[in-house]
């Protein structure tokens, strides 16, 4: 089929989360509730450190940032498909395909890209704690982050051109619940070497690199914790790394999964590639807002507060402070 009238005229059909009508409603409810609790919860991180100065600090502006960037990734994929099992569609536009694909790739590998800028953030306060400030400034950390959006952007914006360069033809039906690179490169008709080594190595760099440099920073976060003399103090460390390891956990490891182990065609294979997807888009970002706040008592403080209606807008004071 000409691109010409895949712009135009050429739909996808999802695949969706699961072929039995009797679970759609099921489905839809769990899927809604999820999306419901990621936004209040991550909207309700934001404002916590947005209104409470004493959280004005390079480790929770990465969170918040997180945070933002964990609603906008569930908001890619999650809509569309609580759509698509509401009105019994699954039809995506050839564009809409693109465009979500686009936005995924950037806020995913915006994910990731923050998760070891976190894990680094932790390394100087642990292991450099006198020259934290002076390394984590305020400039510094809008740069780190402004490195991020660029590499994502670049990232994303190579994978959505080369798809937009292959054809489809009959198979039309996207073995996933959402617009992703290795379902679309299934299903097109037109060689697709160039993805593959592309999707190897650019998506191996962006999966991989980040990955090992997060567990290089805790492995010297961890052998300068042991050598901390006071026990309270190791609980304290232990308690601010271990929240951020787990969500590290959880994410890699599905995304390691989905992208850079093989899959077959078969049912049984996308099944399970579209409960990977399921982990890293719906139950990473629900869970993070969790994980971060019950396991941090600045962040308990500040979201009782909140709840209690005690709070001030103090973000602007506090980033003037920062500078």
């Amino acid at each position: 089929m000409a691109r010409g009238n895949q712009t135009s005229t050429f739909e996808f059909l999802l695949w969706g989360l699961s072929e039995k009508p009797q679970q759609q409603h099921i489905l839809f409810l769990v899927f809604l509730w999820m999306y419901l609790v990621t936004v209040a919860g991550n909207l309700l991180i934001v404002l916590a450190i947005s209104t409470d100065v004493r959280l004005h600090t390079p480790m929770y502006f990465f969170l918040a940032t997180l945070s933002c960037v964990d609603i906008l990734f569930t908001s890619t994929t999650v809509p569309k498909a609580l759509v698509n099992i509401h009105t019994q569609s699954r039809t995506i536009s050839y564009a809409g395909c693109l465009v979500q694909l686009y936005f995924f790739l950037t806020f995913g590998d915006m994910d990731i890209f923050l998760l070891a800028t976190m894990a680094y953030d932790r390394f100087v306060a642990i292991c450099h704690p006198l020259h934290y400030r002076m390394i984590m400034s305020f400039q510094r950390c809008s740069l780190l982050v402004t490195a991020c959006w660029t590499l994502t952007t670049v990232v994303a914006m190579t994978h959505t051109f080369l798809i937009f360069r292959l054809s489809f033809c009959s198979q039309k039906v996207i073995p996933d619940f959402f617009c992703d690179l290795g379902p679309l490169m299934k299903i097109a008709c037109s060689e697709t070497r160039i993805n593959e080594l592309v999707l190897l190595f650019l998506g191996g760099a962006v999966i991989l690199i980040p990955f090992l440099l997060i567990l290089m920073s805790y492995i010297r976060i961890v052998s300068a914790i042991l050598r901390v003399p006071s026990a309270q103090g190791r609980r304290k460390a232990f308690s601010t790394c271990g929240s951020h390891l787990s969500v590290v956990a959880l994410f890699f490891g599905t995304v390691i999964r989905a992208y850079l182990c093989p899959s077959s065609s078969s049912s049984n294979s996308v099944v399970e590639d579209t409960a990977a997807a399921v982990m890293y888009t719906v139950v990473t970002p629900l869970l993070n807002p969790f994980i971060y706040s019950l396991r941090n008592k600045d962040m308990k403080g500040a979201l009782v507060r909140i709840l209690k209606g005690k709070v001030s807008f103090s973000w602007a004071q506090g980033l003037l402070q920062r500078k």
